[in-house]
């Protein structure tokens, strides 16, 4: 177990991007979709760590693993876009780690975020850079641009209709194995009340 909040493989953690920022004191954060063991790392790093996730195995899963880390997790089961046990303007921080890529209603989860978030509150998103899924699959067919993933132009206006400043804007994963970066990392801030 780290104190970390991991980003993905070969993607830096939170320990050296810096995004998501000092949650101890009892800091509220939610992690949309349980990747890993991010909830648990906030927990130990002295947030009030919440975790929403619709997959009843993952939440069982977490909530082992909190136990055994000796740390409090507190679990809903549902729709990532379901945050009505957050009253509106609650929560520091929000961060979701590959679990918005292929949501149909974004906006709608954007509109959720965006209420429960304080005022200039950041939301840290984590999502395949859709670069990375373009070329020609296993079968010879070709996979273009904004096909398969949102293209980056659609993720930055659903923000903007959602009221959310973009802050830090990461593309990573370019190595000796991708000629393209393979995650995108944002930091947004909530805007207005």
């Amino acid at each position: 177990m780290t104190d970390q909040v991991n980003y993905g493989d070969g993607i830096p953690s939170d320990g050296e991007l810096g995004l998501i920022g000092d949650v101890s004191s009892g800091r509220r954060v939610i992690e949309l979709g349980i990747a890993g063991n991010n909830s648990i790392a906030l927990a130990r790093l002295g947030a009030k760590a919440i975790a929403v996730d619709s997959d009843p195995a993952r939440i069982g899963d977490l909530r082992q693993a909190a136990i055994a880390a000796e740390v409090s997790v507190e679990c809903h089961q549902g729709d990532l876009g379901d945050l009505g046990f957050a009253p509106s303007g609650t929560i520091d921080v929000v961060v979701s780690v590959h679990t918005l890529d292929l949501v149909d209603d974004l906006g709608r989860i954007l509109r959720q975020v965006h209420r429960v978030l304080k005022p200039g509150a950041p939301f840290i998103l984590v999502l395949d850079h859709p670069f990375a899924s373009v070329g020609v699959d296993e079968h010879g067919s070709v996979r273009r641009y904004g096909e398969l993933r949102r293209t980056i132009g659609d993720l930055l206006a659903a923000l903007d209709r959602s009221n959310f400043r973009v802050e830090v804007f990461h593309e990573l994963g370019v190595d000796g194995e991708s000629a393209v970066p393979t995650t995108l990392v944002l930091k947004v801030r909530k805007l207005g009340s």
